[in-house]
């Protein structure tokens, strides 16, 4: 079956790293587990002997007919739609009876890989734990720490729904066809860090989105570019011990959660512009 380019199709041929992947998530057996692009089903047939049910989203309808051909329903089920539609939330209440989180695997398509992880943090109240492939330029990006080139809005909004970690990285190679770049392997423990930092999710990831407009600016500039008042970003990074010039990469979660509670009325005329 020949791999579709428009719809992102790069096969995994490496054994030892589908044994890895399915690894990462833990012990599964009674657990369910929904996998991402599952293509001719190399990880899905490893997850179907340790868990208790798959559900595998697939958007090809050919890829779907495949995997329905080669596994039992009453062992995995095939939604064949696209991911960004899938109803995390009721899945876990019909294939978990709302008893457990669910845990998740993915090779993700490289062409929507940032809008995947942004459905995925908006629905972390179903999920517990999620292994997923990426390009590894997003990975770096995604476990980014502050300082770093490559830290930015997307490190924090992934990171503030809880821990990532980089686990391994796979060569063109280990894929049909071959892919133009590396892929990472990360780990995401879905542990949302709103209500610890005293902090609303909409306001905080508005806030960062601002922050981080445009990198080569500073901090006070993307503010004032937001419509934040310049009488009021000064004072605000001082008593958040935040040097004047400082850059949106350099902070943390908690400065970005703190400088936030500062200036609640500015943020909030800022989103209403």
């Amino acid at each position: 079956m020949l791999a579709k380019a428009k719809l992102g199709q790069n096969y995994l041929r490496d054994p030892l790293a589908v044994e890895r992947i399915v690894s990462a998530l833990g012990d599964v057996a009674g657990r369910t587990v929904i996998e991402i692009g599952p293509g001719q089903g190399a990880i899905t047939g490893l997850l179907a002997a340790r868990a208790a049910h798959v559900v595998a989203i697939e958007l090809d309808h050919e890829l779907a007919l495949h995997l329905r051909a080669e596994y039992p329903p009453e062992k995995v089920t095939i939604a064949e739609q696209d991911v960004l539609k899938f109803d995390f939330a009721a899945a876990g209440a019909q294939f978990s009876a709302g008893e457990q989180r669910l845990s998740l695997v993915g090779n993700l398509p490289y062409y929507i890989t940032s809008p995947i992880l942004t459905k995925l943090a908006a629905s972390h109240a179903a999920l517990d734990i999620a292994v997923l492939m990426v390009q590894r330029e997003v990975a770096d990006r995604v476990t980014a720490q502050p300082g770093s080139r490559d830290y930015g809005a997307l490190s924090v909004t992934v990171q503030a729904y809880g821990p990532v970690t980089q686990l391994f990285t796979l060569p063109p190679s280990a894929f049909s066809p071959p892919p133009e770049v590396h892929s990472t392997v990360f780990r995401w423990r879905f542990s949302p860090r709103f209500t610890e930092l005293g902090v609303k999710e909409d306001s905080l990831l508005q806030f960062v989105r601002m922050a981080f407009a445009q990198k080569r600016k500073t901090l006070a500039n993307n503010l004032r570019a937001a419509g934040f008042a310049v009488s009021d970003i000064a004072p605000a990074l001082e008593q958040a011990g935040i040097p004047a010039q400082a850059r949106a990469e350099t902070l943390s979660i908690e400065s970005f959660a703190e400088l936030s509670k500062i200036l609640p009325s500015a943020a909030a005329s800022a989103g209403m512009r």
